[in-house]
């Protein structure tokens, strides 16, 4: 009992949560993404609402390359902080701009997914991503210099 109410944690327990949370919402972006990466190189026209000036066609492919390009690499752990820059922006987008006048209901999931990407900016892939691998292995050629 004392472990489940216990403030402390280890590393390890650290680095698994952000596999899990790395891996879960780059898996649910890409469900949203994928979609789109259809409509993009699809053959009918582009319904998609051009944002700030820019075209419709231009918005897509910048939300295609947020949410499939960065989702691929939060869920393999490599540029991970830099990766969810543009999925913060393009669901603040989504919340403030597309869905602003909607009910609540609509916005919640950019919500939802704006406070999972806001540890993943912060703690970037832990232990378990490519970032801390490429890290691991510049360090040691660094050492032997």
């Amino acid at each position: 009992m004392n472990k489940i109410l216990s403030p402390d944690f280890k590393k390890t327990q650290v680095d698994i949560v952000l596999l899990i949370l790395r891996v879960g919402v780059a898996v649910l972006m890409l469900t949203h993404g994928i979609p789109k990466l259809q409509m993009l190189f699809g053959e009918g026209p582009v319904q998609f609402p051009g944002i700030m000036g820019l075209t419709p066609t231009l918005s897509l492919a910048l939300a295609v390359f947020a949410e499939v390009v960065c989702s691929i690499l939060i869920f393999i752990g490599l540029g991970t902080r830099l990766a969810s820059v543009p999925l913060i922006i393009t669901m603040l987008v989504a919340v403030f701009m597309i869905h602003l006048n909607d009910p609540f209901v609509a916005q919640e999931p950019g919500l939802l997914f704006i406070f999972l990407y806001i540890p993943i900016l912060f703690l970037g892939g832990g232990r378990y991503s490519l970032d801390f691998l490429i890290g691991s292995l510049q360090n040691k050629a660094f050492v032997k210099r």
